[in-house]
């Protein structure tokens, strides 16, 4: 699941769907997800141009044309994964289908003209938009100075081709409303083709731990420190202002190797190096631990098409400070099962953790309402079921 939201998604989604009775087959590429016991797995290559460069032990692999295509347009900073990787898996699916009988394709978000490829096949296709990404531009453009940095963020997404795709899909599934509405206003979908269905949470695994003990004063934060729609300068300077009052740390799960220096450099310009730890790439029983030992999650995100992090933290029984940003206010109740603050507003965000931090029975109150709305509304099973439904419409 360490290619983030996309790979819990079809892990989870796949598993409940066999489990209902269905046979599921995955196309994947690197980084390869987790696939649950019972789906199968097909697996497509790829040399991962962008990050790796020219691969030196295998270089005769570079010399087909979709290669060449992928080290070409890599080199002046576009990105082509979606596009590569939905000719490969259009290949793929073709290769199979002498073999299997598929009712339904479903897309996660590859949103590539190979998708649009297998109408050929005659199988009705559904896509899933976790949330569009027009979305990451506009936010990327906000923090670049630089005409040349602007111009290479405008090129990086292929916006025209995930319009194109997105239209000529059987219906859309968004996962959540506000996603949903987004969807609609970028690619211009029809209203008529989109749905909303909402993540769920595996609270078998998500839970309040026995005998873990909170640790006094400890948030917890769950991103991708590089993305700036996650707010995480927000949270650190909500955070300074909290330093000058009281003894409040804060644990970031997030990778940060060499390529990800902005986090570290972030926390020690505002001298807080000292109060902020960051995990590294961590298990999900350790990611459980962390929520076990945390006082209050943080999500101070700018935009969340849903919001796991937020409802994972909510299963093991911790109170949220969240944004009103995307889809956060249909996780998280306010008021109930945590605090939500207008993005962008540090000032807001250390007022509610200040004032959760010094009110244990708000704290479990909120944690212990959050565990009974994870339980009520997002349940991976009822995902997996209202995903059904719209198979059967356009079957």
């Amino acid at each position: 699941m360490y290619c983030g939201g996309q790979g819990v998604y079809l892990y989870y989604l796949s598993r409940e769907l066999n489990r209902l009775g269905h046979e599921v087959h995955v196309v994947v590429g690197p980084p390869y997800p987790d696939v649950a016991p019972g789906v199968g797995e097909h697996r497509v290559e790829n040399l991962n141009f962008f990050e790796a460069g020219f691969p030196q032990k295998t270089p005769f692999k570079v010399f087909t044309p979709l290669n060449l295509y992928e080290l070409a347009v890599t080199r002046v900073g576009m990105f082509p994964e979606m596009f590569a990787f939905s000719l490969r898996a259009y290949e793929k699916v073709r290769q199979l289908l002498p073999r299997h009988r598929f009712d339904i394709i479903h897309d996660n978000q590859t949103l590539g003209y190979g998708i649009l490829l297998m109408k050929a096949f005659g199988i009705p296709i559904v896509a899933t938009v976790h949330h569009p990404l027009p979305i990451d531009r506009k936010t990327d453009l906000t923090y670049m100075e630089k005409v040349g940095e602007r111009l290479l963020r405008i090129m990086f997404y292929p916006f025209l081709m995930q319009h194109v795709v997105t239209n000529k899909m059987d219906r859309v599934i968004a996962v959540s409303r506000s996603a949903a509405e987004e969807t609609k206003n970028a690619f211009r979908v029809p209203p008529n083709r989109l749905r909303v269905i909402h993540n769920g949470i595996d609270t078998t695994i998500f839970r309040r731990l026995d005998g873990e003990r909170k640790e006094r004063g400890r948030l917890i934060l769950v991103a991708n420190t590089r993305d700036r729609k996650k707010g995480f300068i927000y949270l650190l300077r909500a955070l300074k202002l909290l330093a000058e009052e009281m003894d409040v740390r804060l644990t970031v799960v997030d990778d940060v190797g060499p390529d990800n220096d902005y986090a570290v450099g972030l926390a020690m310009r505002y001298g807080l190096e000292e109060r902020v730890t960051f995990t590294g790439r961590v298990t999900v029983k350790e990611l459980v631990r962390h929520y076990a030992t945390a006082e209050v999650v943080v999500v101070p995100s700018l935009y969340e098409g849903f919001g796991l992090p937020a409802a994972e933290a909510m299963a093991c029984g911790l109170p949220v400070v969240a944004t009103t940003a995307g889809a956060l206010p249909e996780v998280v109740e306010d008021g109930r099962s945590g605090i939500l603050v207008p993005p962008r507003d540090s000032h807001a965000l250390a007022s509610a953790i200040r004032q959760l931090l010094e009110d244990e029975p708000l704290r479990r109150e909120m944690g212990e309402a959050g565990r009974r709305r994870v339980e009520r509304h997002f349940t991976w099973e009822e995902a997996a079921r209202r995903t059904l439904e719209v198979y059967q419409e356009v079957l």
